[in-house]
């Protein structure tokens, strides 16, 4: 079954420290353009993490996101002392040059709203001893995305592949206005000779009429357009990731499709035309989603 290229998956690792949160989000895309949004992934480890992730995933946009919530006593955070004693004699020599004098304590309130004054109480990367606990929890998030691309996987085949269907009933249509088709295209040049009064040879008129019929023949469209859907559905149905394929299929089907409109000439028929047209947009967009 085929698999979308959308999707979302979750894993968590408990470090000694806190709760490591690891997430992946996909969408679609020609080639895996991998962006690890995070500082907390050590780089040595970086190009690991890449080959993992374009071994599992092969195609799409993939966002990978680590954030990190530290316990209760780890996240504790230490005041730099020698800073905030630095600030304290910058700020009150300061006040007393311009001649604003502030209770010490004011000075010391104010001094602790600035944030670089606090250290720790973050990851700043994770521990080469507690890696397992983070690979592990990649493959879960890894086995979580695969899980909802297969479930949109599932979605995207019922529908591309009712489409293909609904095409093939359309060209049944058409099928049925061919005989009409045909006779009007023929009662149509008789009329406009019959208002020119132009006298006709009935021998070489015959013959002429059959070398124009040929030119509006369908036959070959309508061989072609089905082969293209079997082998649409036969793709689809037979290959793990068949999305390029099936790109390069669409584009065929939908030159038997306009060239059938071109030859109509028939008022039904191009309406048939714009039907199987816009299905097979309809195909195009979903299939562009197909990994």
């Amino acid at each position: 079954m085929i698999k979308s290229m959308t999707g979302y998956g979750k894993g968590i690792a408990e470090l000694s420290t806190g709760r490591l949160t690891l997430e992946i989000r996909t969408l679609n895309g020609k080639s895996c353009d991998i962006n690890i949004k995070s500082s907390l992934l050590p780089k040595d480890k970086e190009l690991e993490v890449r080959k993992t992730l374009s071994d599992a995933l092969q195609r799409g946009t993939v966002d990978v996101l680590l954030s990190f919530e530290p316990k209760a006593g780890a996240a504790a955070r230490q005041i730099d002392a020698a800073l905030v004693e630095n600030y304290f004699r910058q700020i009150h020599a300061i006040g007393c040059k311009v001649g604003i004098a502030m209770p010490k304590e004011e000075y010391l309130e104010a001094i602790l709203r600035f944030p670089d004054v606090f250290e720790g109480g973050k990851q700043e990367t994770i521990p080469e001893e507690e890696w397992p606990k983070v690979a592990a929890a990649l493959q879960d998030a890894l086995t979580a995305l695969d899980a909802f691309r297969s479930r949109e996987g599932a979605a995207l085949y019922a529908d591309v592949t009712g489409r293909v269907k609904t095409i093939l009933g359309l060209y049944d249509e058409v099928e049925s206005h061919e005989a009409e088709r045909l006779q009007t295209v023929r009662e149509r040049i008789l009329k406009a000779a019959e208002e020119l009064q132009v006298k006709l040879d009935k021998e070489r008129f015959e013959q002429e009429m059959i070398f124009y019929l040929e030119k509006l023949d369908i036959n070959e469209e309508k061989v072609r357009l089905r082969q293209h859907c079997k082998y649409f559905m036969d793709t689809i149905d037979g290959e793990p990731c068949p999305g390029k394929k099936l790109g390069f299929i669409i584009q065929e089907m939908g030159r038997e499709i306009n060239t059938t409109g071109s030859k109509a000439n028939h008022a039904e028929i191009q309406k048939l035309v714009v039907k199987m047209k816009d299905e097979l947009e309809k195909i195009r967009e979903q299939s562009m989603n197909i990994l």
